[in-house]
């Protein structure tokens, strides 16, 4: 292939890629399908098995009276548990979240006993009468007979007005009909004889498959709707639709009526204060030291400055998705970094960008490459012989194209098709304005600019070997190119000049003028030191090297395993040099005293979290087999310990002695909080274990398995000895969540196909058949996903996984969520109305996994899955001020200052930050270099806007306006001239 010419590849490569993607599209399409029917079917048929055994304890009083109007009591019993075809009589509600409800029931006392049926009504009759419904409404009407069981398995429709002027005449007379007695119920042989057909299992499976194999395309149509539409009051209880599947979340006795029930948005906020972790597994080249003292490097969505002095961080958080490059302007204070594709909760794609910013106030100064990028921004730079007015940007498309940008004025000058091949680096030539330089696999291209075209010249390696990978780029003091490559070796390129041409001038040709052996595997990076000397980062070897003018090795260090192999080198102050490594560490070093750790994390995806019970300490584990104890007041790692297999979950002991971590493989380990000794181990089956749960008074441990069992230890010698106690048996998926009752007797466990079930633990435990009976149990702590006082924190349309963890917070005050599109939410407690408003934050750029307070209630954590970073956010009450004054938060006390008091200025050069993509967009920091613009910009804004009702950002004039198509403007704060994050923003802390 490689003697065909390039258009030839590329045509062929594109009609066979075009081709693979539909057909995979398909397949994925038809999957899904399937997946959602065997959900439904799943669902249904436990349902039913289910309300089999509760219907046993309805049959006697069904038997005996005959239903009326004025049995309320027996309508009640009907209303829960009984099944009929048609319609039934509508229970006068003063307001319901919808106007007519499809109920979904399975089989009842009336199925059972078949000596009570509501009178049917052919589905056409019934689609006619409701035809001035709601279109959710319809469609819902269409699909409920999908899920049931089989034809006798039937549906109940109730009328529940929101007013006495929104119910339909049609329906109103409907209603008024069935509210007969003898229309309302009739008995016959046959429909006797239907109904007891139901009871045969083998029967009810196959009219299970068959209905929905009928059906299948409603069904698939259904569990893409909106869960929130189809929320609704029905006597006693609440019932949201989940893929299909009913959830009934049954009303507690306090509350007196529903309709008053209001969720607001909590006066609580979030205010990022710190970011565990660094991204240099798979990134180069991205921590450098800035004149403030401050180390830039990033991670998730964050560009972090921290102050190892001082330790401090500030935050950059203009991003929507990962920051995968960075590069610093020649005057040390504007800094650029580019980000990889993304996409919104709604689907719609976030597009790959550069943002150059100021380091000092944080504002964004410009965003580059808004729809000219493809999949990322692999690697960029600024020009040095302009003073860094153009910027040159590699994309991770597959023809890798080199834009040239005069970034100031946001324009595009030249663009250019570099390689297939993967390419690593891209720099402008410190003294030569017209030449750029990229490398990359088996390459190094030499690109003339001109004007608004860029001409390549490919690099001879003549008679050296030629490497696999020309790993990064440097330049000495008289214009020579270095290049450090896979093979370890240091190759010095000078330029030549050819004869010129008639018409133009002398051209000049790079040629390898000399060869070094620096490193036993890759050479990694290079970094040029102030004072002209050369330091070289080795890949296998794990060495740093100090290299003299001559280019002769002067002193060297290896960096120890436990810290991976080296994957960014910078200079420090006076001696000391900075290092990136491959398991995530940021180091500070010299030759004479070794390394000292500055930044450290996890190096796989991140799922396990607990906090202490009364120390301001938090426990993570990860895929990367870490257990990790960090400080959340010194932002330090305590300890940290490695176990044999990766941990998924975790819980403390309420004595904080012990900690409980669950693996991928049914064991779980036992450690000292303290000293990380182990103290025990067991085994519950042989899958995933998806929660541990501590009971109030750490005499139980209840542990949730992917086996769909839950099961349970009797703890004694405060955590240090288990005994198994028993096994709640009755989740048809596996368990995702569970909490305790304060009392130990009850046990609250959702599952994976969206199951609420309860569990009575003295009683041996028994799964509590009648869940109305457990609407008033409190619960110690609220980490389920689905349940009556938290429903409202939904998404519409949400297909049951949006929702990866919740945490109610120990005052009950707020609930803290993670979701599935890298946002953290803050609600009210309880939350039980459907759209319920909440604040968003976004700093994370993969799905979060979970979200955990600690025990004030004075932070948030945060962990992302795949962007393997922990982010501790600090809970900040709203303090409303008159309108011309401004809050500074200095710890826990509110400062109020008048802005008439308030004599700092921005500098004139730097324009408002940018709001249009991200409601955490600049500043998040306790340095007081941010103060002059924070301050000023504060001033600007009323405390009282809420995100959620925001529809629009005006700019300031003097920022360029861009438009992204996916923003989240109309969810997320995204105020003229202010984030929210910028108001309850702190300058000092």
């Amino acid at each position: 292939m490689d003697s065909l010419p390039d258009h030839c590849d590329d045509s062929i490569s594109a009609a066979s890629t075009s081709d693979v993607q539909d057909r995979l599209s398909a397949l994925e399409l038809r999957v899904q399908q399937q997946e959602d029917e065997i959900t439904v079917l799943k669902a249904a048929l436990a349902d039913v098995l289910r309300r089999l055994a509760i219907s046993e304890d309805h049959v006697a009083s069904v038997r005996k009276s005959a239903p009326s109007k004025g049995q309320p009591s027996l309508r009640e019993a009907i209303s829960m548990s009984c099944i009929t075809n048609g319609s039934t009589g509508s229970r006068k509600t003063s307001h319901s979240s919808s106007v007519s409800v499809a109920r979904k029931e399975t089989l009842s006392s009336a199925a059972k006993s078949g000596t009570e049926k509501k009178k049917e009504k052919p589905p056409g009759q019934k689609e006619k009468k409701e035809d001035s419904h709601s279109n959710d409404q319809s469609a819902q009407t269409q699909a409920s007979p999908s899920p049931q069981p089989s034809s006798q398995t039937l549906q109940t429709h109730r009328q529940t007005p929101e007013s006495k002027s929104s119910a339909p005449a049609k329906s109103i007379k409907k209603s008024l009909t069935v509210e007969k007695p003898h229309s309302a119920w009739e008995s016959s042989d046959d429909s006797r004889n239907k109904l007891m057909r139901v009871a045969s299992t083998s029967k009810l499976i196959s009219k299970v498959a068959k209905n929905a194999d009928k059906h299948k395309d409603v069904i698939v149509s259904q569990a893409k709707m909106s869960t929130r539409e189809k929320n609704s009051q029905e006597g006693e209880y609440i019932k949201m639709f989940m893929r299909g599947r009913p959830i009934t979340m049954f009303i507690p006795s306090d509350v007196e009526n529903y309709d008053d029930i209001r969720t607001e948005l909590p006066p609580e906020k979030l205010k990022l204060e710190w970011v565990y972790g660094y991204r240099g597994r798979d990134c180069r080249a991205n921590v450098y030291l800035l004149p403030t003292g401050e180390i830039v490097y990033f991670i998730a969505s964050v560009v972090v400055l921290f102050n190892y002095e001082e330790r401090t961080q500030r935050h950059y958080l203009g991003h929507t998705d990962c920051v995968k490059c960075l590069a610093v302007h020649p005057d040390k204070i504007r800094i650029a970094t580019g980000q990889l594709a993304g996409v919104d909760k709604d689907g719609r794609p976030l597009q790959p960008h550069v943002r150059v910013w100021d380091s000092v106030s944080l504002a964004t100064l410009q965003v580059i490459g808004l729809g000219t990028f493809e999949r990322g921004v692999g690697c960029l730079d600024f020009s040095k012989a302009d003073s860094g007015t153009h910027l040159c940007v590699i994309d991770d498309s597959n023809e890798h194209m080199l834009t040239v940008w005069d970034w100031q004025r946001k324009s595009k000058i030249a663009e250019i098709k570099t390689t297939n091949e993967v390419v690593l680096a891209v720099e402008f030539h410190p003294t030569d304005a017209n030449t750029i330089i990229t490398c990359g696999k088996s390459h190094i291209f030499f690109w003339t600019w001109s004007g608004n075209s860029l001409s390549r010249k490919q690099g001879i390696f003549g008679k050296y070997e030629k490497p696999k990978f020309v790993q990064c780029l440097a330049f000495l003091g008289n214009g020579d190119v270095l290049t450090g490559d896979s093979g370890g070796i240091i190759l010095i390129w000078g330029k030549t000049t050819v004869e010129a041409t008639p018409g133009k001038g002398a051209k000049g040709v790079y040629q390898i003028s000399r060869q070094i052996k620096a490193h036993d595997g890759s050479v990694f990076t290079l970094c040029q030191m102030r004072n002209g000397m050369l330091l070289t980062g080795g890949g296998k070897d794990r060495k740093i090297i100090l290299w003299d003018h001559d280019l002769n090795p002067e002193r060297e260090i290896e960096v120890p395993d436990q810290y991976g192999t080296i994957r960014a080198v910078a200079e420090g102050k006076a001696d000391q040099f900075l290092v990136g490594t491959s398991r995530n560490f940021v180091l500070r070093g010299t030759f004479n005293d070794g390394f000292i750790v500055e930044v450290q994390g996890h190096t796989d995806e991140l799922w396990g979290l607990a906090s202490h019970p009364f120390k301001d300490l938090f426990l993570t584990c990860a895929q990367d087999r870490q257990v990790c104890m960090w400080n959340s007041v010194d932002h330090t790692l305590e300890w940290t310990r490695l176990l044999d297999e990766p941990g998924h979950c975790a819980d403390f002991h309420p004595s904080g002695a012990v900690v409980a971590i669950g693996t991928h493989s049914g064991r779980w380990f036992v450690l000292d909080a303290e000293t990380r000794d182990l103290v025990s181990i067991h085994t519950d089956g042989n899958e995933q274990l998806s929660v541990m749960r501590y009971s109030v008074d750490g005499t139980l441990l209840a542990v949730g398995s992917h086996d769909n069992f839950i099961y349970l230890y009797v703890v004694t010698e405060n955590g240090r000895k288990y005994s198994r106690y028993g096994k709640c048996t009755g989740h048809s998926s596996y368990i995702t969540h569970l909490d305790w009752s304060p009392d130990n007797k009850y046990i609250m466990s959702n599952s994976g196909d969206y199951e609420i079930l309860y569990w009575d633990i003295p009683s041996g435990c028994k799964l509590i058949r009648n869940r109305s009976d457990c609407k008033d149990i409190d619960w110690t702590t609220y980490t389920c996903v689905l349940g009556f006082q938290v429903f409202g924190v939904w998404p519409e349309g949400s297909d049951g996984t949006d929702i990866n963890a919740l945490v109610r917070s120990h005052n009950r005050k707020v609930i803290a969520v993670a979701d599935d599109f890298c946002k953290v939410h803050l609600f009210q407690y309880p939350c039980s109305k459907p759209k319920a408003p909440s604040h968003k934050y976004s700093a994370h750029s993969s799905h979060v996994t979970n979200v955990s307070f600690t025990h004030s209630d004075g932070h948030l954590i945060s962990t992302g899955g795949k962007d393997m970073s922990i982010i501790q956010w600090k809970l900040v009450e709203k303090v409303t001020l008159p309108p011309n004054d401004i809050v500074l938060d200095i710890g826990a006390t509110k400062v109020p200052i008048p802005a008439s008091e308030n004599a700092v200025q921005s500098p004139a050069h730097l324009p408002q930050p940018f709001n249009e993509m991200n409601q955490n967009e600049s500043v998040t920091g306790s340095s007081p270099a941010s103060l002059e613009s924070n301050l000023e910009q504060s001033a600007e804004h009323s405390e009282e806007q809420s995100e959620e009702h925001s529809e629009g950002s005006s700019l300031d004039p003097a920022e360029p306006s861009y438009e992204e198509p996916s923003n989240e403007l109309s969810e997320e704060h995204s105020e003229s001239t202010l984030t929210e994050e910028q108001q309850d923003n702190s300058p000092v802390s």
